[in-house]
């Protein structure tokens, strides 16, 4: 009897522990689904990282890393991951320039744009 008893109060946990895990693996795979990108400001001129070329928000929030150089404002830098960091410092000045070419690439557009909307 003590036996029977042991039996069903150990498989009784192990079905909980069984639900439980599954129940978080559920919600953790419903979080992934209603994620919302993270904002990307308007003034930006990508959506997807400088470094990897993956669309900002889609491995969560953006990674907002400052690039400090001397005698030149701090610049906001928007990549994928923390992970792109050592990347983007290995070589900032080849990144600074895609992200260079897009803004005025945007300016540009947003000018023709503007040119072509007379009233």
């Amino acid at each position: 009897m003590k036996t029977s008893l042991r039996l069903s109060t150990l498989l009784s946990i192990a079905l909980f522990a069984a639900s439980a895990v599954l129940a978080a693996d559920g919600d953790a795979r419903g979080a992934k689904k209603t994620a919302k990108p993270s904002a990307i400001p308007a003034n930006y001129p990508l959506t997807t990282c400088v470094v990897s070329d993956e669309k900002l928000g889609d491995m969560g929030e953006a990674f907002k890393y400052v690039h400090k150089e001397a005698g030149k404002p701090d610049r906001v830098i928007l990549l994928c991951c923390d992970g792109c960091v050592d990347d983007f410092k290995k070589e900032p000045a080849k990144y600074l320039k895609i992200l260079d070419d897009a803004a005025a690439g945007k300016a540009k557009a947003k000018a023709k744009a503007g040119a072509a909307h007379k009233h």
